[in-house]
């Protein structure tokens, strides 16, 4: 749609939140600004919904990953492992609870050594371009074409 009179994609997107419900990010309490932290939640959250498992479980997930105060990159690489995967458990996203407990604490790391613990960074980086902005997401462990699609949609 465009021209006069065509709504905007911004009203659209906000009728079909009103309609539909809110948004997974929405669900996992993050709050999404201009910030760090919740660009940072964004993107466990984009790894997590990528995974074959339920939407609601993805969620659940990242509220017990943040709830066990596991929301920054710095927080999440000073969670052990094990800590890692029980929060996981916690959330019933069992499946891949290991093997997404290791991409969490990698995945943390690069943003910490790459973008200093903070995404926009990766934007700036990007410079509007958003397949370069999706080939820096990609460098993240556990996020593919899926994930990437996920975070970049949500901001």
């Amino acid at each position: 749609m465009s021209g006069r009179g065509a709504p905007s994609a911004h009203r659209i997107a906000g009728a079909l939140v009103e309609e539909c419900g809110r948004t997974y990010a929405e669900e996992a309490g993050i709050r999404l600004k201009n910030t760090p932290q919740p660009l940072y939640q964004l993107l466990v959250l984009s790894l997590l919904l990528s995974a074959r498992i339920r939407a609601s479980v993805a969620v659940a997930a990242a509220r017990a990953l943040f709830g066990h105060g596991m929301g920054t990159p710095r927080r999440m690489v000073d969670a052990t492992w094990q800590q890692r995967v029980d929060a996981l458990g916690e959330g019933h996203y069992r499946r891949y609870d290991e093997r997404t407990a290791t991409q969490l604490g990698e995945g943390a790391q690069l943003v910490l050594d790459t973008w200093r613990g903070d995404l926009r960074r990766l934007r700036e980086e990007a410079d509007g371009d958003r397949g370069r902005l999706i080939r820096g997401l990609r460098r993240v462990p556990g996020i593919g074409p899926a994930g990437a699609d996920i975070f970049v949609r949500e901001v």
